[in-house]
């Protein structure tokens, strides 16, 4: 039990007090004893009407178990479903048409289309290369990763892979900024190049370097015949820098293994560091301390010869964790826990007036404006407290009203299946709607819990209501408005180590009409970049816009196996696939609090995982054991097994403690299975929480 203080009637960590009136507090003009006393009054007017929500949940979900439990053994019947959905609320009629009526949206969110990151906010080294990763080298990409064939010789550079790369980057020079005539691998410099379309030159410097600009984001080739690359080229091009990662989300939910106070501030503390401008990660790298900080912003001279800057870090979003769980940071006057997207709310926006007033030395939003991503909401009325919460959080800080704006992450199916209502419900604040089909895949599985046993979880994303879910998405983002105020986003790709696969892959999101889309890293974030050049997304959106949107029905397609036998071969095989990214996963979240990693799957490819793919495979499980799909014995002996796989998979690594039938690490994963039907939306942080903090006290 850490030592608790008296702040407003409320009962708070003393480190969490500290950091606030020591760190967080300085600068901003607020003083401690309004804030506690605001905070306090935040809590008691939206604890009761939280639990609330929380609890509707609940009570739908017990209404729609019924439901098919009832009609065990009869033919699914669409029109009488969907009605009853009506009947219980889970269904809420269709907002008139409207237009959102955010304002004061910064470019990167608004009129570009590009790259976003997702790092854990606890993380300081991960969080410093995300928001540095607006500008990449496209050379040092294509160089060190399978996006070209074959791969670099050991033993320093070699110069036939650096020629294929030259070659690779020439080659997309050629089709996004068209020389005149010839191509880019023949020209040989001697001032700006002669371009097509002489408006795509937008910059230059003093040592030749130029700045092009194409679809909205920016080129910046490197002149330099002193560098080793350079010297070797006809035009003395060092290199190709794309704007890559326009925006980042700095995440407190998913990816994060934040079960306390201690871990709570250190999340804020990092967020703070990033709206001060001030943080920095020290680390060991070949031999060397290195020292990572936020760059700083890139001069040019204009074609009119009028000096410009352009921003030097992405724009930064923070994920505040959800409406269900709470945090033991803060205690209300009962003694219970407050609700941590509460505390999140009101320390998060606090931390980033840091930002609004410039007392740092780099600044975030140029519009003044506080971005706050919100996850898992189920529906209006849940985004309608997060609007209301978000007002009487400007409220307290002196904020004009919609100074802070909302992600809202469409990954629940009660919100994907009243997603206008939602949206409308947070109308005038919204800045990105988001699909997160894993979390969504998650939620399918436990919503029809019991209408049957589920297809595999590598079935599901073929599946029909994916491909309406994500349609619908775009479609009813576009007839809303979001289109040049706001982004309407793609979820993740989640194998880093394949980016030859990415590249082929994930143009379907700017395809799509998404004018943004999730990457692993920053490497992967300056490869995607390559896919908005290619795709002008916001001509895309004119030519979707006004589709019709896929019906609801297609949504609410159950992906019941209907008549599927497996065979004992179909069944281990599924058992050792989910147990082994289970197992993999919850050992380094319980034993070392990490939230996000790259975990080797059973092919050994390495997979980031979070929260969102440990929801999946947890609940697929559950769902196969109340339907009788497999045993508790054959889940049980697959768990034996992959916990041998597993620690095979992380030898290497000093601080991972094996993997055994009685310790926490092995319990944690096997309680997600077994009582998985049962947990709140099939999540699995009530019970990481728990384990978790079992281990910190062990």
């Amino acid at each position: 039990m850490t030592d608790m203080e008296t702040r407003a009637g409320l009962a708070i960590d003393s480190g969490m007090i500290r950091f606030v009136e020591e760190e967080v507090l300085p600068g901003t003009g607020i003083a401690a004893d309004a804030l506690w006393q605001g905070l306090a009054e935040i809590l008691a007017r939206f604890e009761p009407r939280n639990a609330a929500l929380v609890a509707k949940r609940e009570t739908l979900q017990a209404q729609i178990d019924d439901w098919h439990r009832d009609r065990v053994g009869q033919p699914h019947d669409a029109a009488a479903y969907q009605s009853f959905l009506c009947d219980i609320g889970y269904l809420v009629p269709e907002p008139a048409p409207f237009t959102i009526g955010t304002q004061n949206v910064d470019a990167e969110i608004a009129t570009t289309a590009g790259p976003q990151l997702v790092v854990p906010a606890l993380n300081a080294r991960f969080a410093l290369n995300a928001a540095n990763a607006r500008w990449g080298s496209l050379y040092d990409a294509y160089y060190g990763t399978d996006a070209l064939p074959g791969k670099a010789k050991p033993g320093g550079y070699d110069k036939d892979r650096g020629a294929q790369v030259v070659a690779a980057a020439k080659t997309f020079l050629d089709a996004a900024v068209p020389l005149v005539s010839g191509s880019w691998a023949e020209w040989t410099g001697g001032g700006t190049p002669a371009l097509a379309n002489p408006s795509q030159l937008v910059g230059t410097r003093a040592n030749g370097s130029f700045l092009l600009k194409n679809n909205g984001l920016h080129i910046e080739v490197v002149i330099d015949r002193q560098h080793s690359v350079g010297a070797d080229d006809p035009a003395g091009i060092a290199d190709v820098i794309l704007e890559a990662a326009l925006t980042t989300i700095i995440d407190l939910e998913d990816s994060v293994a934040a079960v306390d106070a201690t871990d709570k501030v250190a999340g804020w503390r990092n967020w703070l560091g990033l709206m001060k401008g001030d943080l920095s990660e020290s680390f060991e790298k070949g031999g060397q301390t290195l020292t990572r900080t936020l760059n700083a912003d890139r001069p040019w001279v204009g074609t009119d010869g009028m000096p410009f800057t352009l921003h030097g870090r992405s724009l930064l979003f923070v994920r505040n964790v959800g409406h269900l769980m709470t945090n033991p940071a803060v205690r209300l006057p009962d003694g219970s826990e407050a609700h941590e997207g509460l505390l999140d709310a009101v320390m998060t926006s606090t931390i980033a007036l840091h930002d609004l007033k410039r007392t740092g030395s780099v600044s975030n939003s140029r519009t003044g404006s506080i971005y706050i991503v919100k996850p898992k909401m189920h529906g209006p009325e849940e985004a309608a407290l997060t609007n209301d919460l978000f007002d009487a959080v400007e409220d307290l800080l002196g904020l004009a009203r919609h100074t802070i704006k909302v992600g809202v992450m469409d990954e629940e199916r009660r919100t994907s299946a009243n997603l206008a209502a939602c949206i409308h419900a947070v109308k005038d604040r919204i800045a990105f709607i988001n699909t997160g089909f894993l979390d969504r895949t998650g939620d399918e599985i436990h919503t029809s819990m019991q209408a049957g046993a589920m297809i595999p979880k590598g079935e599901m994303k073929a599946s029909d209501w994916i491909a309406a879910y994500e349609d619908r998405n775009v479609r009813i983002g576009l007839a809303c408005g979001l289109s040049g105020r706001a982004q309407i986003g793609k979820g993740m790709w989640a194998m880093p180590d394949l980016m030859a696969a990415m590249l082929e892959q994930k143009v379907g999101h700017p395809k799509s009409g998404a004018n943004t889309a999730w990457v692993p890293s920053p490497t992967a974030a300056t490869l995607h970049a390559t896919h908005y050049h290619s795709i002008d997304v916001f001509a895309r959106q004119r030519e979707i816009a006004g589709e019709a949107v896929p019906a609801l029905d297609r949504l609410l397609a159950i992906p019941v196996a209907t008549g599927r036998n497996w065979t004992e071969e179909e069944v281990r095989r599924e058992l050792d696939n989910n147990c082994q990214g289970i197992l993999g996963y919850v050992v380094r979240w319980i034993d070392q609090g990490i939230g996000c990693s790259k975990v080797p799957d059973i092919n050994d490819i390495g997979l980031m995982e979070d929260r969102a793919t440990l929801r999946i495979a947890s609940q697929a499980l559950a769902n196969w054991l109340l339907h009788g799909v497999c045993t508790p014995e054959q889940v049980d002996a697959a768990l034996i097994r992959m916990a041998a796989k597993v620690d095979e998979q992380n030898a290497g690594d000093a601080l991972y403690e094996k993997l055994t039938p009685d310790g926490i690490a092995f319990r944690a994963a096997r309680s997600l299975i077994f009582d998985g039907v049962s947990q709140p939306s099939g999540y699995t942080e009530p019970l990481l929480h728990s384990f978790r903090q079992v281990k910190k006290a062990a």
